[in-house]
Parts: structure tokens; C-alpha cells; sequence
């Protein structure tokens, strides 16, 4: 019985758009370029970084994002904040929690968009990232704290999230059941891969959770 259900971040809770138009702006490129370059690289499974040498051969990301802070050290950059949450994440992750269920946010984000989350004071249990853990997806180590600071065992967890790669297939390894949300460039490209069938449930939208739990 699945008595946890746990979150991916970029593109599962939170929208990414605006992140990447301010990124197109930086690069100096359209929305339209940018967009249609890391749809690219979603289809063929490389790095979204790449994405980002396509337009500029010589980008440095930690240099850029470096760069950036000095010339824009009051603004968003690279960050998110509540406007950037899609709009079923308040009411499902609530719905989930009034169940019953215990509600944790871990995916692979850096340390500030740990104080980001837990600012925007959403009905979860607990909070991580991946660079307050030292680990990342698809890394097992990643699944294994998952576990621990669920205090569940992996078949009791569900863990939800818009990638094959990074989340469904590396959480199912790891013993935990998995939701595919069609969301994002990567959900929509991996939903309809044949591997997507190792997903316990696919799913549109989060308020599809609830009713696939009470069927699991």
C-alpha cells in the first residue's frame, strides 16, 4: 500500500517558462529558438545544457550564471518563485495530504531553491534537493535518501515526476512505484515512449493521483 508520494520539481510542481524566456533573453536568442533547441535535446535525450551550446558554441554555465548575478544581482535570473507553480499543485498536494498520505518535494535542484519551496508554504511534509544531499537523479543514492527521509519502505512510495530517465525508471529500479506526468517538453516526449509502460500511472495533471491511488 502506498502510504507516501513524493515529488520531482522543474516541470512536475513548478512551470519552468518563464525561467527559460529570461534564459533566451540572456543568451540573446527568441523564446521560439530557445524553446525549439531544448525540445531538440528532449528528443534525443541530451542534456538541456546543450541546448544552450547550440545557440552559444562557447557557454559556460557556471560562468554565465556568475556573470549574471553581477549584472542583475536583485532579479529572478535563473530562479523561481509561487508564480512559477502550476495551478493544481496547492489543491492536489492538500487532497493527497487529507487522505492521508505523506507529501515530500526532492528533486534535482540546487540548494536555493530549497529556501524557494519552502517559502511558498506548500502542503508537504518535507522539503529536499539534491545539492542539500550531495546526490542526484538517476543516481540510487538519490532513491535511497528518498526512502530514508520518507521512513518508508521503497514499495510504500510513489514517486511522481515528467522523466523516464531521471524519475519513473530510476525510482521503479529502486523498488518504489512510479507516476509519469505528461508535462513539460520531456513528459509529453517520454509519455509516448514504449518504456513508459513501466510507469505504474500516467497521468495528465495531479489531481489524477488521488483516484490512481485508491486503484493501486
Amino acid at each position: 500500500m502506498i502510504k507516501a508520494v513524493v515529488f520531482d520539481v522543474g516541470e512536475t510542481l513548478i512551470d519552468e517558462t518563464r525561467i527559460w524566456s529570461r534564459w533566451a533573453d540572456r543568451l540573446g536568442v527568441s523564446v521560439f529558438v530557445l524553446m525549439g533547441a531544448l525540445g531538440g535535446m528532449a528528443a534525443l535525450d541530451r542534456p538541456h545544457g546543450d541546448a544552450f551550446r547550440l545557440v552559444r558554441p562557447d557557454f559556460d554555465l557556471g560562468a554565465e550564471e556568475a556573470a549574471w548575478e553581477r549584472d542583475d544581482p536583485g532579479g529572478m535570473r535563473n530562479r523561481f518563485d509561487a508564480d512559477d507553480l502550476y495551478p493544481d499543485v496547492r489543491e492536489a498536494l492538500a487532497a493527497l495530504r487529507a487522505a492521508g498520505y505523506q507529501v515530500i518535494i526532492a528533486g534535482n535542484q540546487p540548494r536555493r531553491a530549497y529556501d524557494a519551496l519552502v517559502a511558498m508554504d506548500l502542503p508537504a511534509d518535507s522539503v529536499h534537493t539534491s545539492e542539500g544531499w550531495d546526490v542526484a537523479k538517476p543516481d540510487p543514492g538519490f532513491f535511497a535518501k528518498v526512502a530514508a527521509v520518507a521512513g518508508r519502505e521503497p514499495a510504500e512510495i510513489l514517486y511522481v515526476g515528467d522523466r523516464l530517465d531521471n524519475d519513473v525508471l530510476p525510482a521503479g529500479r529502486a523498488g518504489m512505484r512510479t507516476a509519469l506526468l505528461r508535462r513539460g517538453p520531456w513528459g509529453y516526449l517520454h509519455a509516448e515512449r514504449p518504456q513508459a509502460e513501466a510507469a505504474d500511472v500516467i497521468v495528465d495533471d495531479l489531481h489524477a493521483l488521488l483516484p490512481a491511488l485508491r486503484l493501486m
